[in-house]
């Protein structure tokens, strides 16, 4: 950006480069308001109370040149001296230094991008002055009490919600932050509907489900809306690799397709690592990738330069070789014009960055109190002297291509889009209470994954994408595993092989993602995957948990079920951000979006594994309180294989844990080709009716280790006179309470080995269960037998004391069944 004299304090005129057009009633003669893509303009056509939005294609007529001189350059008033930041100024002749010296195109190619048509300029105008407005009525809503909890405005930043309307098509995926409408208004979501989401009503976007931070709308692949700052990054990174996945498994049909993936970010979210995590992989993989970089110079109120070394967030491509831009963004017109260079750009060649330097006139939320040091300095700056609205208008009467009138007309209809939405926000049903039950998960518990047919075209397509010898030797790995099945030697990482090769063969939108994908991890879980299925479908990851969950979202979104193997599953713990909202998105999107996606590990605690702390945590106790998320755990081959295939067919997120200590030495025959419930528990061992009728049975619930300490215990209780109902807790959410229920009714007796910590267990979770739901049927107080909440020691004489085993089993059913509580 050019650098302007410190003197310049004159009035603001718009620093852009436009068309001359040739006369002033050639400006549309019934103002209307234009979003994208295709269609007739809009005067208010509604469809019921609903406003509409169709947008014509972009006009490409040109102009005659027009020139900037450095004394208009020097003229603007950019705050120095006034402000903490002040603005920049990028003019044509710097616009176009810039792209040809970052984007590689010569004088000729961006010349193209220098004038931008009259038609274009009121479409952009158009837009700016819907989202002005709209936030506007938002802020009033607010305060009169009818919207709530947080909402963030994105008043002064209209130049970018004009580029998306512009540039951004109703195909591109948008991935946006918490200040989204004017994201979702520019791609073509209808105003009625984010009104009303942000109203809480049934006629939003997401049915009230998501309110103002998450604005959901497949019709125009609008995906968010994300709450947590940065956690969007890997997510477009996901979508934009479907875009690829599109491409590859059908080429005839996406034969010219130019779709990308736009994701939005502030100059302070994009200092998170996620960014530079997404910028590698955009640039590894060449993913047709757009970064906005919404810079308002404000990290929440915090002054961006107090906690950035470098705010030039467009300069961070440069290390993975993903070029950049930064403009003006209170100006349209500089914004127009290298925004539509990087669009181009990214369809044609890959990743890029735009960084839009901007003003935010609004504190981070109305309830923000604004305290940061030069905060209402800033804000009030800004709205004075650097208003892209103003700048634009003053630029089009001036230059004589539009009368205060005719400015004003395109106003009113945008003024009258916004009445209709609040009307019909206000006007739009309560959603009813149960539906929040309903949006718990997209599939039912008790759905029959055997039932649920694959793809139609699995095998053209499968004939189409795959080498035939890769395929043959996939085959014959899976032909393999299931001799080893039948025999009854097959390991537990390999029967989740076994399942996940055989559902990557008969559904091609299945795709995997792992640490060490090619040498098959740490248990041989996706052996054979990338090599049979290619890079694309099959990615080895960089060691950061987070990120590949969060592309696996991006790609569950857009129509590919992704599988996730954690080496370890306590490394979820990195991506506990993206796990979470995994969980959350089929219902916080109202339904309108599945989330399939299937993470699966190897943890757990067990006896003498001498790991430490960190490798024995409990992780599925962490997990289990994350609404929508589906957590199941396998104790033998038998069990992950057919829970592994229902989770991969499940049409929400799951995660399925698998004892660390146990996957390669556990060996038993599986049933091949059987999908098992995701939500049953199963009963290992049942106690003898005479043992019920002594009083001396208890019901044993476990998982993972436990399952085995349980069963190498059985012998010497039931030698002691005793007997036990053991039962796997294969389902941990939802939990299989008939089956504890069932079992209860005979012992009256609870003992759980539990492979979680004394405070927020699993078996305190379950404990709690079923003091409140099956009181009557205990004649004992509830026996836990579980970790102390001291972290796990490596050193065996301290672990023993922490670790609970088959010996604490038989102490416990003992004290149960002789009272000695």
């Amino acid at each position: 950006p050019r650098a302007v004299p410190p003197q310049a304090r004159m009035r603001v005129v718009v620093l852009s480069v436009l068309a001359s057009l040739a006369a002033v009633n050639a400006f549309l003669p019934t103002p209307a308001l234009h979003l994208r893509n295709a269609g007739s303009p809009l005067s208010v056509a509604k469809t019921g109370a609903r406003a509409q939005f169709n947008v014509p294609l972009r006009n490409q007529k040109l102009g005659p040149r027009m020139t900037i001189s450095e004394e208009v350059v020097a003229s603007v008033n950019t705050g120095e001296g006034q402000v903490m930041r002040t603005r920049i100024v990028t003019p044509w002749d710097q616009t176009k230094a810039d792209i040809m010296k970052y984007f590689g195109l010569t004088s000729e190619e961006a010349d193209q991008y220098e004038h931008i048509a009259k038609e274009d300029l009121i479409q952009a105008y158009a837009m700016m002055s819907l989202s002005r407005q709209f936030e506007t009525a938002c802020n009033q809503q607010y305060m009169q009490g009818n919207i709530r909890g947080f909402m963030h405005l994105d008043n002064g930043q209209e130049t970018i919600p004009a580029l998306v309307s512009d540039s951004v098509k109703m195909g591109d995926k948008k991935y946006s932050y918490y200040r989204e409408h004017t994201h979702a208004l520019a791609s073509g979501v209808d105003a009625g509907a984010v009104m009303a989401e942000l109203f809480g009503k049934v006629g939003g976007t997401c049915k009230g489900a998501g309110g103002s931070m998450h604005i959901f709308d497949k019709a125009t692949n609008m995906q968010g809306g994300w709450a947590l700052v940065a956690e969007q990054l890997p997510y477009a990174a996901g979508a934009a690799r479907s875009i690829l996945l599109d491409r590859e498994r059908d080429p005839e049909t996406y034969a010219n397709d130019d779709r990308i993936a736009v994701v939005f970010v502030g100059e302070g979210g994009a200092q998170n690592g996620r960014m530079a995590e997404t910028l590698n992989v955009a640039a590894k993989e060449g993913l047709p990738l757009l970064f906005i970089v919404i810079d308002n110079g404000r990290a929440i109120n915090t002054f961006t330069g107090d906690v950035a070394k470098n705010q030039d967030v467009y300069m961070q491509g440069q290390h993975y070789g993903v070029p950049g831009l930064k403009v003006d963004g209170q100006d349209m017109v500089s914004v127009l014009q290298g925004g539509r260079a990087v669009v181009d750009h990214v369809r044609k060649n890959g990743p890029a960055i735009l960084q839009v330097h901007t003003f935010r006139f609004n504190g981070h939320s109305p309830a923000d109190p604004e305290h940061e040091r030069g905060r209402k300095e800033e804000k009030k700056w800004a709205r004075d002297a650097a208003d892209p609205i103003t700048i634009f208008e003053n630029y089009m009467k001036e230059s004589n291509q539009a009368t205060a009138e005719e400015l004003a007309a395109v106003k009113a209809t945008a003024a009258k889009l916004c009445k209709d939405a609040v009307k019909f926000a206000a006007d739009s049903a309560e959603p009813h209470a149960g539906l929040a039950k309903e949006l718990e998960f997209p599939d039912k518990p008790d759905t029959d994954y055997n039932a649920r047919a694959g793809p139609k075209d699995a095998a053209e397509v499968n004939k189409r994408t795959l080498d035939p010898a890769a395929l043959a030797t996939c085959e014959a790995r899976i032909a393999e595993l299931r001799a080893k099945g039948e025999e009854g030697v097959i390991t537990i990482g390999d029967a989740i092989n076994l399942a996940i090769l055989e559902e990557m063969v008969r559904d091609p939108t299945t795709t995997m993602h792992a640490e060490d994908l090619q040498a098959g991890s740490s248990y041989d879980i996706p052996k054979l995957t990338q090599q049979t299925f290619g890079a694309l479908r099959a990615a080895d990851e960089i060691i950061d948990e987070g990120h590949f969950i969060g592309k696996g979202i991006g790609e569950g979104l857009n129509g590919y079920r992704p599988i996730i193997e954690l080496m370890n599953a306590n490394f979820g713990i990195y991506g506990m951000a993206e796990i979470s909202s995994a969980g959350n998105t089929y219902a916080t999107t109202g339904g309108e979006f599945d989330m399939p996606m299937t993470i699966i590990g190897a943890g757990g605690t067990a006896p003498a594994q001498s790991l430490g702390a960190e490798h024995s945590q409990p992780f599925h106790a962490y997990i289990m309180g994350i609404p929508g998320l589906k957590v199941c755990t396998a104790a033998s081959p038998a069990a992950a294989y057919g829970l592994a295939k229902s989770m991969i067919r499940d049409n929400g997120p799951g995660m399925l844990f698998l004892p660390v200590k146990m996957m390669k030495d556990t060996r038993s025959t599986i049933a091949l080709d059987k999908c098992l419930p995701l939500n049953k528990a199963a009963v290992l061992h049942e106690a003898s009716d005479a043992s019920v009728k002594a009083g001396k049975a208890v019901t044993v619930l476990t998982y993972l280790h436990g399952v085995k300490e349980s069963q190498n215990a059985v012998q010497e209780i039931m030698e002691d006179g005793m007997d036990v109902d053991l039962i796997e807790l294969r389902s941990l959410k939802p939990l299989d309470k008939d089956t504890i229920r069932a079992s209860l009714a005979r012992t009256h007796k609870l003992a759980i080995l539990d492979e979680s910590t004394y405070s927020g267990g699993v078996g305190a979770t379950i404990s709690a269960v079923i003091s409140e739901e099956m009181f009557d049927l205990l004649d004992a107080p509830v026996k836990r037998l579980c970790m102390d909440d001291a972290p796990v020691p490596y050193a065996l004489s301290m672990e023993k004391a922490v670790v609970k085993r088959a010996s604490d089993l038989v102490q416990g059913v003992a004290d149960l069944c002789f009272k000695k509580w």
